[in-house]
């Protein structure tokens, strides 16, 4: 694999990162969600402004290839792994590792001992692969669907 480089994001890249986003869940969490599922998830017509103040908000950390953008993390103070999400097409090349484990060095920098996330279904066996094991199983709503998910955590 060519060089991946993990920075900073910048405002510029929201608009990407949705994309990113939108494409993740339409390709990949269809697997284990219904269409109706991920279209609630990632809905046609989003307001991109709301999604820009989510990542102006987050400040991911943005993994890049050969000046792409292939993925996106983020860490909250309280140590909440809010955003977790790679390419559909650069999935199992190691952008996720990379990200997690930059995410990992980030939460030990703050003096965090325990990281946490709301994890899909889809990325369950991921975050169990770097550490993370389930608290518990919830459901939730998302304009009107009702999505299963798991609250995982890893003590640092």
């Amino acid at each position: 694999m060519t060089a991946m480089t993990i920075r900073r994001y910048q405002p510029d890249d929201a608009t990407v990162l949705w994309q990113l986003f939108y494409h993740t869940v339409r390709h990949v969490n269809i697997r284990d969600y219904s269409q109706a599922q991920t279209e609630a998830w990632a809905p046609d017509g989003f307001d991109i402004a709301i999604w820009q103040q989510k990542m102006d908000n987050n400040q991911p950390f943005v993994a890049e290839i050969n000046g792409t953008i292939v993925g996106y993390t983020d860490l909250q103070p309280d140590g909440l792994v809010d955003h977790f999400f790679c390419h559909h097409q650069y999935q199992g090349q190691g952008v996720g590792k990379a990200l997690m484990q930059h995410v990992f060095a980030a939460g030990a920098q703050a003096d965090m001992t325990r990281l946490y996330s709301e994890v899909s279904l889809t990325a369950r066996p991921f975050y169990e692969h770097m550490g993370f094991s389930v608290v518990r199983e919830q459901e939730f709503e998302i304009r009107g669907q009702t999505m299963t998910n798991f609250v995982m955590e890893k003590i640092l």
